[in-house]
């Protein structure tokens, strides 16, 4: 038996919530003084999806 419902819409919080938490770390952990423009590129579009799962989740509690 599933654990969760199929007509339930969208991701469970849960879920939002690690993808957030691995977002985080990408940008922690690649943090450094210079960047190419590709890592440039690549480091706006994790801030995008940062961004965005944290309106997601519920915005106020997980603003940073």
């Amino acid at each position: 038996m599933a654990d969760h419902c199929h007509n339930t819409p969208g991701l469970a919080g849960e879920t939002l919530a690690e993808i957030h938490d691995c977002l985080t770390l990408a940008l922690d952990a690649s943090e450094r003084a210079s960047y190419s423009q590709s890592e440039r590129e690549a480091r706006s579009y994790m801030r995008t999806a940062l961004r965005r799962t944290t309106r997601l989740i519920g915005g106020a509690a997980w603003a940073r």
